[in-house]
């Protein structure tokens, strides 16, 4: 039986010698953190275990002493770490303050988005991990979104998924998790295309549709209103 491709150390130096895009012209972080006792929802550990494939971490590594093991807290962060994958590992950074932009991980840098696949397993653009719906400043304000951003996102996990068929895989199964959970709330899912475009996927099989700026934020905002929103 032939070995599954994988991603190595070197995808992921290609990835972070061109991701580097903030995904607005604000410090999202700044207004984030106002919300969640001083700290950035994306950087707090009982928001987010990050998790990182083992190539990724062993680069990360080479660069910097930034990342370390996370150590549960807890019964649900040691579900969570017993729970991976062999080639993935749970870790942490140093927090907030002592961030080192260029050692950020691919997860870091494309928070809270990943690319959307349809039932045609066609990526569509980006769109959001929706548990963080109700805690995410970019979330409320996905007008923002720059264009530089979603493409080097995008081309990113086009990398990815070169080296890495599994991760592909991995995206189609959450793209279709987040369809049934939005169809049983009868949502249709917020997707930010490749070139800007506002889309609804619809629920129930209704397909892609575009929309305007306002409709997208409009409706978005009817999801969950945090507070958040500019």
């Amino acid at each position: 039986m032939s070995k599954q491709p994988a991603a190595t150390s070197e995808t992921f130096r290609e990835i972070f010698d061109f991701f580097d895009a903030p995904v607005m012209q604000v410090d999202c972080g700044q207004r984030c953190k106002k919300l969640n006792d001083g700290v950035p929802v994306c950087c707090d550990t009982t928001n987010a275990v990050p998790i990182m494939q083992k190539p990724e971490y062993a680069l990360l590594r080479s660069r910097s002493d930034l990342w370390h093991p996370f150590r549960p807290v807890d019964a649900a962060t040691r579900a969570i770490v017993a729970g991976l994958h062999h080639t993935c590992k749970a870790v942490e950074c140093k927090g907030h303050t002592q961030c080192e932009r260029e050692n950020r991980s691919l997860a870091c840098r494309a928070f809270p988005f990943f690319p959307y696949f349809t039932a045609r397993k066609k990526i569509a653009g980006l769109t959001y991990s929706w548990i963080f719906e109700d805690r995410c400043w970019v979330v409320a304000n996905l007008k923002r979104v720059e264009q530089p951003f979603i493409t080097e996102c995008l081309r990113a996990y086009d990398v990815l998924f070169r080296d890495d068929p599994l991760e592909r895989d991995t995206l189609v199964d959450h793209s279709a998790s987040m369809r049934r959970v939005y169809t049983r709330k009868g949502r249709a899912v917020p997707v930010i295309g490749p070139n800007r475009e506002f889309l609804f996927d619809l629920p129930r099989g209704g397909g892609l549709k575009r929309v305007s700026q306002k409709e997208f934020t409009d409706t978005v905002k009817s999801y969950v209103d945090t507070g958040q929103w500019d």
